[in-house]
Order: C-alpha cells, then sequence, then structure tokens
C-alpha cells in the first residue's frame, strides 16, 4: 500500500512578472494557495534577495501559514527557508533546505539547539526539519547519513530551461530511493511524468513552475490521486 505522496513546492518569486512589491504580494497568494491546498513543504528558494528582506518576506510566510493552522487545525504545512539556517530561526520556519555542498543536517540541529535558550524557543520551538539537495545516490545515502529528514533528488528530467543540466532519469531516481528517508523527485517534473518518478520509489513530488503556474489546489487532487 502506497503511503501518501509528499508535496513540495519551492518558491521563485522571479518568475512573477511584475513590480517587486506585487511579486511579493502574489507569492504570498501563492504560498497561501499552497498551504490551503494540503502541500506538505513550501521551500522558501528566493536567492538574491537581502538578509533583512529575505527575513521579512519569511516571517509574513509564517504569519499567513500559522493563521491558516487557525482556521484548520489538520493544516500540516511546513515552511523551510532555502539554505538560511539563521533566517529560519528568526522568523520562526519549520525547519531549511540545504544545497548539496551545504552545511550538515547535523550541524544546522546543533545550531538550533543551542540557539534554543534565547527568543528562537519562542518562535521555533521544535526541532527543526531538515530537506538535502542531492544529485546522486550516493549524496542522498550521505544526506540520511547526515540525519536529514527527507532529500530532493534532481534533475530527474531534462529542463528546457537549463539545457546543460544532465538528467539522472528513472533509474537513478530508483537507486536513490532505496533509503529509508523520504526521496522527492525534482526536475522537468509534469502531470505527464510524475507517475513514472512514483513508480520509481519517490515519496513525492517536488517543483516550482508545476505549483506556482498552475492552480495548485488541482495539481495536488491530480497528484495524489496518481500515488492510489
Amino acid at each position: 500500500m502506497r503511503h501518501r505522496c509528499l508535496l513540495y513546492y519551492i518558491t521563485d518569486r522571479t518568475t512573477l512578472v511584475a513590480d517587486e512589491p506585487t511579486r511579493r504580494r502574489r507569492l504570498l497568494d501563492k504560498i497561501t494557495e499552497a498551504a490551503r491546498a494540503g502541500v506538505d513543504y513550501i521551500q522558501l528558494r528566493e536567492k538574491v534577495l537581502p538578509t533583512r528582506e529575505l527575513e521579512s518576506l519569511a516571517r509574513e510566510a509564517v504569519h499567513v501559514i500559522r493563521q491558516l493552522r487557525t482556521e484548520n487545525r489538520e493544516l500540516r504545512t511546513a515552511l523551510l527557508i532555502n539554505s538560511r539556517t539563521d533566517v529560519a530561526l528568526a522568523s520562526g520556519a519549520d525547519g531549511v533546505h540545504l544545497r548539496s555542498d551545504d552545511i550538515a543536517p547535523q550541524e544546522v540541529r546543533a545550531i538550533w539547539e543551542t540557539c534554543g535558550g534565547g527568543r528562537a524557543a519562542v518562535v521555533s520551538p521544535r526541532a527543526p526539519l531538515i530537506g538535502v539537495s542531492c544529485h546522486s545516490p550516493a549524496e542522498v545515502k550521505q544526506a540520511e547519513a547526515n540525519g536529514a529528514n527527507f532529500a530532493v533528488f534532481a534533475p530527474v528530467f531534462e529542463k528546457k530551461d537549463v539545457p546543460n543540466a544532465h538528467p539522472a532519469g528513472p533509474a537513478q531516481l530508483r537507486e536513490a530511493c532505496n533509503v529509508k528517508i523520504p526521496v522527492l523527485a525534482l526536475g522537468g517534473v509534469t502531470l505527464e511524468n510524475a507517475k513514472s518518478c512514483l513508480e520509481a520509489g519517490a515519496s513525492g513530488i517536488a517543483a516550482i513552475r508545476l505549483f506556482q503556474d498552475n492552480e495548485i489546489s488541482a495539481v495536488v487532487a491530480k497528484l495524489r490521486r496518481m500515488a492510489l
């Protein structure tokens, strides 16, 4: 019997063509939409924002999700900050997503625990959720050994906007999924090829445009049906 398909929305406000205040508002609207639709994880991946602006945006996103949780106590959407443990702690996010060449999950947990005696204990009282980007089965195994909660394996398929990327394909994805932690498929994943990722053993789907460019509730419903 399959477990529920895990879904991971990765944000990219730069694709929301508008002035910066409008982009920010639209991104928060998409985060709201994703949480209401039951997406499991949202990664705030706004790499070009200065720290102060990133923290401000993260605080707004945390506020949105917490407000939705008060309206629906069954909502379990977690917000992760890309690579920035400091911003995750300061904003009260649920955890971090680490690059493949980032610090190890153990280091994040040590920082989280060390900071837990101050204000961070109020805004981020729980142990952090930690996802790790991986590009080979070996990296997935290393992420598991280092204590990651889940791995995101990419790129599975060729991406038109990244022509030099070398897709791993379903075969390598299947090998990468031979671990105990969940592995989510990322990279060129569409509603047409997502089922092949799940059949290869992926615990779920991670994407930017699949969620950000479409009605998220409809995408969630279709992906979850594939896992039945």
